[in-house]
């Protein structure tokens, strides 16, 4: 289990740029160097992920921690990836908000966001080159990326990659035998988030804190496409105990630290429970449980309702969807909120040079970008 979470913790603290970058960093890391999973089995969970409401890119490394140590290797990559965001988000929340707007932190996180468009990159040339080797493929990844970027809602995704496993399960049908079996969710996680889901909004008078893990949790349970689309629910659900200026702050700082944004959550329950680390930690608690629980639920025989041949077939029209749906995150937000000057596009194009002719370890093409964005700044 240390394992497990020394990797991700590693990652936790370099993770910059959002879901989509994350998702290139796993891969890189632990499909590509480590060879934990078949770039496939990798497709798949990431894929199933964007099914289910949650935080996806923690939902992913949730999943690659359950295969790799099942549910205490899972939790070890939940905390490691997780403690670098929140360990940050508590300090700044504790401290103030003034250091988000000094020089030299501005011009690290600049040049790290450079460096999560080399990353994600990365992840669409390999994803593609393994996943769209047909005209049917090719065609599904492009119009679902054409359409993402025309109309980039929640509801676009959902809609392209339901389309896509439709044609795949006509059209791209596996002709290997299916695994014998059948499908059986497990049903203690899934039972548990119901019993949660329902219950809790009736416990919040008894204590503040129950307050606080409700309202985190139902924001959690309702939010598909990660810390962006929690935004305005959260804001609704806590409503007048958090100011709007305060609340902004958490959102900005959530933006601009590794790890997942739904790491908010830590700086906004801090807020919440006037100033008690207790409550941050509920908040956080609260937010990341719904997912992991329905992840949980479906997950275990994932591979063997994926073995049959018509949902092998839909699972190859969603991985080429999937494709699409990094090639228009690397564009919005990934390449969009990093590049601003034509500089900043040499560094991305130096910086991928070195990364793949010279096959750097993450760490060192991380010294790159930080050594040459804070020179250039």
């Amino acid at each position: 289990m240390w394992s497990i979470f020394k990797s991700f913790f590693f990652l936790g603290w370099i993770s910059f740029g959002g879901p989509a970058a994350h998702i290139g960093y796993f891969r890189q890391y632990f499909v590509e160097k480590h060879k934990w999973l078949e770039d496939s089995e990798y497709a798949q969970i990431v894929a199933l992920s964007q099914f289910l409401p949650g935080p996806g890119s923690s939902q992913v490394g949730f999943a690659l921690g359950y295969k790799k140590g099942g549910l205490s290797g899972a939790i070890a990559a939940f905390l490691g990836f997780t403690l670098p965001s929140v360990t940050i988000m508590l300090l700044l929340a504790m401290l103030s908000r003034h250091f988000l707007d000094t020089e030299v932190y501005e011009s690290v996180v600049h040049s790290l966001k450079l460096l999560a468009v080399v990353v994600v990159a990365d992840a669409v040339w390999g994803m593609y080159s393994n996943f769209c080797k047909s005209r049917l493929t090719v065609g599904i990844c492009i119009v679902t990326a054409s359409f993402l970027l025309l109309v980039p809602q929640i509801s676009t995704q959902m809609i392209l990659l339901m389309i896509a496993g439709l044609i795949g399960s006509r059209y791209l049908v596996a002709s290997a035998t299916a695994v014998s079996g059948s499908f059986k969710p497990s049903v203690m996680p899934l039972l548990l988030f119901l019993l949660l889901l329902f219950c809790l909004p009736l416990t919040t008078r008894f204590h503040s804190l129950l307050a606080i893990f409700s309202n985190f949790f139902w924001a959690g349970s309702l939010v598909f496409g990660g810390g962006h689309v929690v935004l305005p629910l959260l804001q609704g659900l806590v409503g007048e105990q958090v100011s709007q200026d305060a609340f902004m702050t958490g959102y900005a700082a959530a933006q601009v630290v590794p790890g997942p944004m739904f790491a908010m959550a830590t700086y906004i329950g801090y807020v919440m429970s006037s100033g008690s680390i207790i409550g941050a930690l509920v908040a956080t608690i609260g937010i990341f449980m719904p997912g992991f629980l329905l992840l949980l639920g479906v997950l275990r025989n994932w591979q063997l309702l994926a073995s049959k041949p018509r949902i092998a077939g839909a699972i190859k029209g969603v991985n080429a969807a999937v494709v699409g749906l990094l090639l228009a995150a690397l564009y919005q937000p990934v390449f969009s909120s990093a590049v601003g000057t034509l500089t900043d596009v040499a560094l991305i194009l130096a910086g991928f040079y070195i990364y793949k002719k010279f096959n750097l370890s993450l760490l060192w093409t991380i010294l790159f970008f930080v050594m040459a964005g804070s020179l250039v700044s």
